[in-house]
């Protein structure tokens, strides 16, 4: 399921425009992606949660050339599936 497919199914379950729809996802989108930038995490009942993990600088190998490169430390996003999605998945 691609964005617009996304808007489509939550203006259908919602009742609302495509357009409502996407500001609503976009709105919902903005508030994760803002709330990970300031350190802070996500955390959905049920759903799951969006946090943001450190990763510590390391040494990798270019496949090509096999010259060494450092990777630098960063960064991440990261989502835990909350026990809810896991028992809708599994079941």
């Amino acid at each position: 399921m691609n964005k617009n497919e996304l808007v489509s199914a939550v203006a259908e379950k919602a009742g609302l425009t495509k357009a409502d729809a996407a500001s609503a996802v976009d709105a919902v989108f903005e508030t994760v992606q803002a709330e990970l930038k300031n350190g802070g995490d996500v955390r959905l009942a049920g759903f799951g949660a969006f946090t943001v993990a450190r990763r510590e600088a390391s040494k990798g190998r270019n496949p090509s050339t096999g010259a060494e490169v450092d990777i630098p430390a960063r960064n991440v996003p990261k989502f835990t599936a909350g026990k809810g999605l896991k028992d809708a998945v599994n079941s």
